[in-house]
């Protein structure tokens, strides 16, 4: 049987598989040019689904701790990937996106005290290689501003996973999950309606299936498992897990939109998958020197007083 630990990592690997598939859907299911209109039915109305689900309002510090947690995981965060994805090619944001493991890895050692050890540092700048290996093209143009909302996305989304473990919240997770989408998601929504204004008249039956499976799946759901994930385990061990997002929507873009796929993808594919193992592996523990300890029945030996300082 599977230990607990690791029924938990493959559960919480499901949320960013399933982002893996957002490009995917984004492209073929949804209306052009409204990066900021999804992001806000992906956000909002699977937050007050789970809020209507759980019956459950904050309360105390969890008014503003959720609108906090909601602005750095989705509505700041959501906008930065905005402005990168118009800014910058695929590959340049993705690769960049690519730095979380690093950022939690070095916030997670200043707020929480965790250690930062060699290996999550290696597995971090491994993982950010194969990303780039992935989905970086020699093409690619660099744009500062949306370099700098790439970084800043990847940097604001680690502080909101580091807080996530930080505010243990005593609600149920999916009432917590739903503060958070929704607090997002009306951070979001005055921005779209600025920057795209309203939402498209005569939406498709497509265009709605696209929004549904960004909402249930891709936020409700997906969202749920990360938050458990945090949860349960340290944000090192989790944020290694979005390794698998680009890796999936590679894949997704190979099988269903025939995009090329070569030995530089797979070996990026290969090296981001390494990475995410090696920062779940835990030392082992050190073992007992039984030979030291006393038999059944016997006392331990006395400790020998040192002469030094003695009068």
């Amino acid at each position: 049987m599977l230990s607990n630990r690791m029924s938990v990592l493959l559960v919480t690997a499901l949320a960013p598989a399933v982002w893996g598939t957002t490009y995917y859907v984004t492209t073929e299911f949804l209306p052009p040019d409204r990066p900021l209109l999804a992001a806000v039915l992906r956000a909002l109305p699977a937050g007050l689904l789970l809020v209507l689900i759980t019956r459950r309002l904050p309360r105390g510090s969890w008014w503003w701790r959720s609108l906090v947690l909601g602005a750095l995981n989705i509505g700041v965060f959501f906008a930065l990937l905005f402005v990168a994805a118009y800014r910058l090619p695929g590959g340049v944001a993705a690769t960049l996106g690519a730095l979380q493991p690093l950022f939690v890895a070095a916030l997670s050692a200043g707020l929480l005290g965790q250690r930062l050890s060699g290996r999550t540092v290696f597995a971090g700048f491994l993982g950010l290689l194969g990303v780039a290996l992935l989905v970086l093209r020699a093409d690619a143009r660099l744009d500062v501003l949306g370099m700098v909302a790439a970084v800043g996305g990847a940097a604001t989304m680690s502080v909101g996973v580091v807080l996530s473990k930080r505010w243990r919240s005593p609600a149920p997770l999916l009432a917590t999950t739903g503060w958070q989408l929704v607090g997002g998601g009306m951070l979001l929504l005055p921005l779209a309606l600025l920057v795209e204004g309203p939402p498209p008249a005569g939406m498709t039956a497509v265009n709605l299936l696209g929004y549904g499976y960004l909402a249930v799946v891709g936020a409700a759901l997906s969202y749920a498992l990360w938050f458990r994930g945090i949860r349960a385990l340290g944000p090192n061990e989790v944020i290694f897990l979005g390794l698998l997002s680009p890796v999936v929507a590679t894949v997704v873009g190979w099988l269903a939109l025939g995009q090329g796929m070569g030995s530089a993808q797979l070996l990026g594919a290969a090296l981001a998958l390494f990475a995410m193992v090696l920062a779940q592996a835990r030392r082992p523990a050190p073992k007992l020197d039984t030979h030291s300890l006393p038999r059944e029945g016997e006392r331990p030996p006395a400790r020998r007083q040192s002469s030094v300082g003695a009068g």
